[in-house]
């Protein structure tokens, strides 16, 4: 009987153990930042109904969330709900072709990805000018 023992494969014991083992993939973070700014338009959604109330409770309640919202860190916050918004839609839109069987090879995967960061970002400075030329 031998006391030596076999030797496995140095290898990962996760898949989900990314930095020195697995490379990040513009699937796999375009599939988190779906869900973050999942989370984010769920928080967003407070801004929104923070305006309805503001709005109905009266001129002064309503000046001083405009002054908030008016302010740098009020536009921030508008600009990445906004971006939140717009990618979430792309990135949603690709999912039911996704559902319906089209675009799920590895090029079409990452064709489909990149577009959905350059067309969300194209939208959001696209609703931006809108906002402010009017």
């Amino acid at each position: 009987m031998s006391t030596s023992k076999s030797t496995a494969p140095n290898r990962p014991l996760s898949p989900f153990m990314i930095g020195p083992y697995y490379k990040p993939q513009l699937t796999s973070m375009l599939s988190i930042t779906h869900r973050l700014t999942g989370m984010g338009l769920a928080g967003g959604t407070l801004l929104l109904a923070g305006w309805l109330i503001a709005l109905a409770s009266g001129p002064q309640a309503y000046a001083a969330y405009a002054g908030h919202i008016g302010a740098w860190y009020g536009q921030i916050l508008l600009l990445g709900f906004s971006w939140a918004l717009l990618y979430h839609l792309c990135n949603g839109i690709r999912h039911l072709f996704w559902d319906i069987g089209m675009g799920l090879e590895v090029d079409a995967a990452y064709r489909s990805g990149y577009a959905v960061i350059a067309v969300s970002a194209a939208l959001t400075v696209v609703v931006w000018l809108f906002a402010c030329l009017t």
